[in-house]
C-alpha cells in the first residue's frame, strides 16, 4: 500500500500535480507486475516521508496512464524522472538505491 506522502498521478492529474508544482517533483513511473518498482517503492515512500515540504513524490502507474507514459517516452518500468518548474530535467531507468535517487534529485 503507497505511503500517503506519496501521490499517484493520473492522466486527468499530471499537469496539475507535477508540471504546475511549486516544488521539485519525483515521478516514479511504476507497473504493478515490476518486480523492480516493488523493491524501489519502499525507497522512494521513505524518500517521500523524509524529503517532506521539499519535495512532491508522485507514482504514475504506466498501464493506468498510458497518455501520460507515452508522452514522455517511457517504455520501461520502473523509470524515474526529476521535473522542476514543469519541465523534466533528468531520468533515469532501473533500479536505483537511496544514495543514486538523492543524487538524481541534485539539479
Amino acid at each position: 500500500m503507497a505511503d500517503s506522502s506519496v501521490l499517484t498521478g493520473t492522466d486527468a492529474n499530471f499537469d496539475a500535480e507535477v508540471l504546475q508544482s511549486d516544488k521539485p517533483v519525483l515521478v516514479d513511473f511504476t507497473a504493478t507486475w515490476c518486480g523492480p518498482c516493488k523493491l524501489l517503492a519502499p525507497i522512494v515512500e521513505k524518500l517521500a516521508k523524509d524529503r517532506g515540504d521539499a519535495l512532491k513524490v508522485v507514482k504514475v502507474d504506466m498501464d493506468d496512464a498510458p497518455q501520460i507514459s507515452a508522452r514522455y517516452g517511457v517504455r520501461a518500468a520502473p523509470t524515474l524522472m526529476v521535473f522542476r518548474g514543469g519541465a523534466k530535467v533528468k531520468s533515469h531507468v532501473g533500479l536505483l538505491n537511496r544514495e543514486k535517487i538523492e543524487k538524481l534529485l541534485e539539479v
